[in-house]
This record gives C-alpha cells, structure tokens and sequence, in this order.
C-alpha cells in the first residue's frame, strides 16, 4: 500500500479510464485526493484519448481537474535523451517517453497509472510508483 504520494501521473490508459467513469481507477483518485496529491497529465495525452466516439463534455470536465504538462522543446529534447539512455527510439516509444520525461520531474512522491508498466518502468526506473491499470 503506498503511505504518501504527492503527484499522480495519468498515462493515455488512465485518462480514458477516468472520462469512462471506470469504477476501479474512481476508486484510486479518491484515495489519492485524500493524501492531497496532484493529477497530472502529459499534453500528448489528450491527444492519444481523443476520437469521435469521446464523451467531449466528459473529457473537458476531466482536463479541468489535472494539470496539463506542455511538451516544450525543452521536454521533448530531455524525452529524447530518455530515450537514447535506454536504448530505444521510434515512434512505438515516443509518447510513452514524454510522459516519463513529464513524471519524472514531478514534486514526489510521483506515481502513474497506466498499463504499460514494462516500457514506463524502463522509462522511469524506480523513481516513480508504476500502478498497473
């Protein structure tokens, strides 16, 4: 059980999961907002969760409860350099890689929700609790 998380990182999986009002992860943002912590998003993922069948109204109530991280050159150039430091590249990885970039200079404790954890825990090493939804 995680005592203290201070930032909550949602990935593409995460982010549809709360817009679809999936009960389990319901269930994980209330015990985080208990601790107080933060929700925060990549900008990239709203793009990944989008589509013509989107609850858009859901989605805009959603966004206007996170913190919507920009991907700067800046962020994009440290993603790249994530990266290259585990040895993978293309874009199978890239957004997966900013994400990470994002999580890992979040105020911690940092934990994501996702459904990628091999690639995130490649990504993030141990630096961020890596929740499997």
């Amino acid at each position: 059980m995680i005592d203290h998380v201070e930032t909550v990182v949602l990935d593409s999986k995460g982010l549809s999961a709360w817009i679809t009002h999936d009960r389990k992860l319901l269930a994980m943002l209330h015990v985080f907002a208990t601790m107080g912590a933060e929700l925060v998003i990549s900008a990239n993922t709203i793009v990944e969760v989008t589509h013509t069948r989107v609850n858009r109204p859901r989605l805009q109530w959603v966004l206007s409860c996170v913190k919507v991280e920009p991907v700067t050159e800046r962020a994009a150039k440290a993603s790249a350099d994530l990266l290259r430091t585990v040895g993978v590249h293309g874009h199978k990885y890239a957004i997966d890689a900013t994400v990470a970039e994002m999580a890992l200079r979040q105020p911690g404790p940092v934990a994501m929700l996702t459904s990628d954890i091999d690639d995130m825990a490649r990504l993030c090493g141990r630096h961020v609790r890596l929740i499997s939804i």
